[in-house]
């Protein structure tokens, strides 16, 4: 879980922002846990409901994206714009 949750969201946000103009990149060390949620956290910025954000990101990612359960109420409960 990210020490500041707040920090991680304005990270997140901004590299949504951004995403529309240039290439951006999230990544972990295995590219599954951390990135999946993180992933995961912006399809729900980008209007993906976050109840179907983990499906969405294990569908077009990494079938196995997103591996723990507290990623996966991180996600749960993280804010829309």
């Amino acid at each position: 879980m990210p020490t500041d949750r707040s920090d991680a969201r304005e990270a997140l946000i901004e590299a949504w922002g951004r995403a529309g103009a240039e290439r951006v990149e999230i990544a972990c060390g295995g590219g599954r846990g951390r990135t999946g949620t993180a992933l995961a956290c912006v399809a729900v910025l980008d209007g993906v409901p976050a109840d179907a954000a983990v499906a969405y990101v294990r569908q077009y990612y990494d079938p196995r994206a997103v591996e723990t359960a507290w990623q996966r109420r991180y996600v749960a409960h993280f804010p829309a714009l």
